[in-house]
């Protein structure tokens, strides 16, 4: 090897070892932690604006927290994020296939908000849910 060949071969090093890092770092997954916004407040399944909620497969968006009715138990409800992990679309909940799924991308999660198909990067935050009469109390 020649020194011009030399210098060369030491330039590619060094500009690799300089920018290999950041170029790896850009391939590394996702954070999984789920992300949604901290609430605290309270539905009243009596008023008309949450009647959806009276009906299993019906729910509600409030606060960034999409509210849904999956069965006729007491505390058959569940409540996650609103808004898809992948690009930001919001979710809805489909009854038929009991998930809840985003119309952007196909994306689909459970009812504990994990994904189970499409481009999701990680699960929808859940939150807890007291039910003390006809008030629902979403927290997280």
């Amino acid at each position: 090897m020649n020194r011009k060949d030399f210098f060369k071969v030491t330039a590619l090093a060094v500009a690799g070892i300089a920018i290999g890092p950041a170029l790896l770092e850009s391939c590394a997954k996702t954070s999984t932690t789920p992300q949604g916004p901290s609430v605290n407040f309270t539905l009243d399944l009596s008023k008309s604006a949450n009647a959806a909620l009276n009906n299993i497969g019906g729910y509600v968006y409030s606060n960034g927290v999409i509210i849904t009715r999956v069965s006729t138990a007491s505390l058959g409800f569940v409540a996650l994020s609103q808004t898809c992990t992948h690009q930001g679309c919001t979710v809805a909940y489909s009854y038929q296939t009991l998930a809840f799924v985003c119309p952007c991308h196909g994306g689909t999660y459970d009812a504990s908000g994990n994904v189970t198909g499409g481009p999701p990067p990680s699960p929808l935050k859940s939150y807890g849910i007291t039910r003390s009469g006809n008030i629902l109390t979403i927290k997280g």
